[in-house]
């Protein structure tokens, strides 16, 4: 743990078990204190917290559940410090994160967040696995977002207000659009971060994540996607091209011509193109994502023009 600064972690999970275990023991000695918030947990999430001296919020579940919300309550837990270590309680820390991490928060003023690498604690077991742990193998320097584990400072979230309450998801990339705007900077450096236990093994559960990405990349283009941010602007209309009006004019086509189907050739051409950069089994996850993505930015759409709320997307 650092002299220079007081550094403190916020931790969010629910029925978690050994891998929130895992989670808190990673942080111990390497911040002042934790914070975990718990969203009504069964499988005593809450004793096993306390028992390794974290401090223990339990949300109020009278109000919708987000992870945003999660966390700003986790936030304002904490005594008065300089940065907080944000954790997703499906994770583990690297022993030498939290250091790195706070040298360059305290050597470049500007920077409101840092992030590292997050690997996926088990690639090997499934596609989807490698697929999230591919995801996060994002370019290092001054980046536009962070993901779920970051470690912030606290003065910049407090300019800015923190994370937004009600968004199911995207909360994080939002919250950036934000402190960019007030004139902070995003880095992403190359260090070991987290160790993300996924555990998705079923094309159900890839499915319900991309969708959720897709209900995320419509809600933030609706909020930034005026210039110059244009924020999620080109992640939506992908979704809904490549998911929606395609298909839509393959089978309008169709009935005007049986030719009309050779538009669903598009979709084969696309895998191949994206396969020169990504490789083939990450370009076909991609194109096929469009269809769940689509069905998430449908959604909120249809959520926005009813002015109705919709619950969490969740896959796990």
């Amino acid at each position: 743990m650092t002299d220079k600064a007081r550094i403190d972690a916020v931790v969010i999970g629910r029925n978690e078990g050994d891998r929130l275990l895992a989670c808190l023991r990673s942080l111990t000695g390497q911040v002042h204190e934790i914070v975990y918030v718990d969203s009504g947990s069964t499988d005593g999430s809450v004793e096993h917290a306390r028992d390794l001296g974290a401090t223990v919020v339990e949300l109020d579940l009278t109000r919708p559940f987000t992870a945003a919300r999660a966390r700003n309550a986790g936030i304002a837990q904490l005594p008065p410090g300089d940065f907080v270590q944000l954790v997703d309680g499906d994770c583990t820390v690297d022993p030498s994160w939290v250091a790195t991490a706070a040298t360059v928060l305290s050597d470049q003023p500007k920077v409101a967040v840092v992030c590292g690498r997050r690997r996926e604690q088990a690639p090997q077991d499934s596609v989807y696995n490698r697929l999230c742990d591919r995801e996060w193998d994002t370019p290092v320097g001054e980046i536009l977002a962070c993901g779920g584990d970051a470690m912030m400072r606290r003065e910049a979230l407090r300019q800015v207000g923190g994370y937004r309450d009600d968004l199911i998801a995207g909360e994080e990339p939002e919250l950036c659009v934000r402190l960019r705007q007030e004139g902070w900077t995003i880095q992403r450096i190359n260090a070991e971060m987290t160790r993300h236990d996924a555990r998705i093994m079923r094309f159900s559960q890839w499915w319900q994540r991309s969708r959720r990405a897709g209900f995320a990349f419509a809600e933030g283009a609706a909020l930034h996607g005026a210039p110059p941010e244009r924020h999620w602007v080109r992640e939506t209309q992908r979704a809904l091209v490549w998911g929606a009006a395609l298909p839509v004019a393959a089978v309008v086509s169709a009935v005007l011509h049986p030719m009309g189907w050779a538009l669903l050739l598009l979709y084969p051409a696309q895998v191949l193109r994206l396969s020169r950069r990504l490789g083939l089994e990450t370009a076909f996850f991609t194109v096929v994502a469009k269809f769940p993505e689509a069905q998430g930015a449908l959604e909120f759409l249809w959520h926005k023009r009813r002015a109705s709320k919709r619950g969490l997307i969740e896959y796990k």
